[in-house]
């Protein structure tokens, strides 16, 4: 039998947005081994595990006040009692501390002591450093790393401080972070989000800082990867429809939540094909709507 015989009869492992992965021209990689090859092992793995890799990496991402942190803490906990060990990293870029830092100094603000550049400087290197710990910490306890803010947390940031030069700068920084496998883009109205930065008191976002980052985050190129949450409703019907979205990571024996995302009709879903993940990697931003 030819090698071109062989490869027709495997079967299709089916990636993000409906793609077949595997198909077209093998390409070599550096250790001789033929691309179409390599796809082929990572087929039979995903195989082997019912049709889909392991979840290790799930971001929350949004503005302040758009309730991440509460949604990342609940997903860990979630995550952890469906049989998927999960723990709870805040990956954070240290405005709130510098803002204390500056009104201690008598500045009103971060900018205002470091200046914009330095602002922007001290956030990427903390950012960093904070996910390098999470995914380290993630690759030697084995467990799914629930990320509070992520690489795209310092992209939106740069964007809405108006300093694009240093985007360039910070994506090739973080480039060697592996991408989560699902990104939660939490909105709610910036008002909305200012009310609740107030109600807390623990610190201070002003109207435009919120209404520039909300606008940030929809102008990235990975936007369209983003699965949106109206993070505006109750906490707990919220937390519903994310862990909805990720009932097809958890083991075949775990417990389902109680809410299902909104989907297409009945039969997208056996139409969508053995271990596609649509939600994963969406080919347009999903909308998922929380009612109030």
């Amino acid at each position: 039998m030819t090698s071109r015989t062989r490869q027709a009869t495997r079967p299709h492992l089916w990636g993000p947005a409906g793609r077949a992965v595997g198909d077209g021209p093998g390409r070599t990689t550096r250790g001789g081994e033929r691309a179409s090859d390599s796809l082929w092992k990572v087929a039979r793995s995903q195989r082997a595990t019912g049709g889909r890799a392991r979840l290790r990496r799930v971001a929350l991402v949004g503005i302040d006040g758009s309730g991440k942190t509460t949604q990342a803490h609940r997903l860990a906990d979630a995550l952890t009692a469906a049989g998927r060990p999960a723990t709870y990293h805040r990956n954070a870029g240290g405005r709130r501390w510098l803002g204390r830092l500056a009104n201690r100094l008598g500045r009103p603000d971060a900018q205002r002591l470091l200046g914009r550049n330095g602002v922007l400087a001290v956030e990427s290197v903390l950012r960093w450093l904070a996910i390098a710990n999470a995914l380290l910490s993630s690759l030697v306890t084995g467990r799914v790393a629930v990320m509070d803010r992520y690489a795209v947390c310092q992209y939106a940031s740069i964007r809405a401080h108006g300093g694009r030069r240093w985007e360039r700068l910070a994506r090739a920084g973080y480039r060697v972070f592996p991408r989560p496998q699902v990104t939660f883009l939490l909105t709610v109205d910036p008002a909305e989000a200012y009310r609740r930065i107030e109600r807390r008191g623990t610190d201070h976002e002003t109207m435009d800082w919120l209404t520039a980052a909300d606008a940030a985050y929809r102008t990235l190129p990975e936007y369209p990867g983003f699965v949106l949450v109206d993070a505006a409703g109750a906490t707990e019907e919220v937390s519903r429809r994310i862990q909805a979205h990720l009932v097809e990571w958890l083991p075949s024996d775990a417990p389902s939540p109680d809410a299902t995302p909104d989907s297409g009709p009945p039969g997208d879903a056996a139409a969508a094909g053995p271990g596609r993940h649509p939600v994963v990697c969406p080919a347009r931003p999903v909308v998922v709507q929380a009612r109030s």
